[in-house]
């Protein structure tokens, strides 16, 4: 492969919970543009969170190898400062530099009580939401920024689930879960300030309507048979791969005038538009206008001009 092939050959990323879903497709795609991953999660070959899921972090740094990359897996709680600080000791005692940040640590989808008020809400439960979605994220980018702005043209990507404008105009579900979403797109603002005049570009980055292992699970249905889930609801038919989103961070990391994007609320749909790339199945799934054009407004499902 040449270096056109693999931009990000040379280049040291860290995806923070990767075990699953986005984290792992965009730790996948950095691989395949040649980076060096590290992956993290609390899920491991022996031993799981208590998501009780089969995925683990091991099998993501697999597939990041496999893909042209190389992954290293590590088991980090993010919530636990010393054990990130010890990871990224490890990143600087191995490759002495970190390119790419992903904040994607979430870890909150059994947690969430739909369309509960607060007072009806398990306080515990959303509590653990709050501080798995935020928390984690601060702790991180205390250990991780130093590292990060050794070097310039570092990136920093936020993963969140919405938009800034799409958040902005819909409450999500419940307090706890609205503010889970709507904090990292402020806190990638946070970075632009912080990191942008040390030479760092912060973003935030938001998948579509994610056809993760959860997701799938949830539907009964497997990556080969998605569409069946149409039956139950039309509307997924507007879905995406999580590797979309991967493509969507691997091409801003391979930009070297990502730094148009500073502070901004990006989506793996917008991304493809600016950049070209597609889907597995070749196409563009534009999510997010989908769902205000269509779902949102009550009509039936199609996405003919939407992906």
């Amino acid at each position: 492969m040449t270096q056109t092939d693999r931009p990000l050959t040379g280049k040291v990323a860290l995806v923070a919970g990767a075990t699953r879903g986005a984290g792992r497709g965009i730790a996948v795609e950095l691989g395949a543009a040649g980076a060096t991953v590290y992956v993290t999660g609390r899920t491991t070959r022996t031993r799981q969170s208590e998501y009780g899921r089969p995925e683990t972090i091991e099998d993501t740094a697999d597939l990041v190898t496999a893909a042209g990359g190389t992954g290293i897996a590590v088991p980090t709680d993010h919530l636990v400062p010393e054990q990130v600080e010890r990871l990224v000791d490890r990143i600087r005692a191995e490759h002495g530099r970190l390119d790419v940040l992903v904040n994607d640590i979430w870890g909150g989808e059994y947690l969430t009580g739909w369309d509960k008020p607060v007072w009806e809400h398990s306080l515990t439960d959303g509590l653990r939401i709050l501080r798995l979605a935020i928390d984690t994220h601060l702790v991180t980018a205390h250990h991780a920024f130093p590292l990060l702005i050794e070097r310039p043209g570092g990136l920093v990507v936020e993963v969140t689930d919405g938009t800034a404008d799409y958040n902005a105009e819909n409450y999500r579900l419940n307090a706890f879960y609205d503010l889970a979403k709507v904090a990292p797109i402020r806190l990638a603002r946070s970075w632009a300030h912080e990191l942008g005049p040390r030479g760092a570009t912060a973003v935030v980055i938001t998948p579509g309507w994610l056809r993760s292992e959860i997701m799938l699970h949830e539907f009964g249905v497997t990556e080969e048979n998605w569409r069946d889930a149409c039956a139950k609801q039309p509307h997924f038919a507007i879905s995406e791969t999580p590797r979309f989103v991967g493509r969507a961070v691997a091409a801003l990391a391979a930009d070297p005038d990502r730094n148009r994007w500073q502070g901004q609320s990006l989506s793996s749909g917008g991304l493809a538009k600016e950049y070209g790339f597609t889907d597995l199945d070749g196409s563009q799934p534009d999510a997010w206008r989908y769902l205000v054009e269509l779902q949102d407004a009550g009509k039936p499902a199609d996405v003919t001009g939407y992906r």
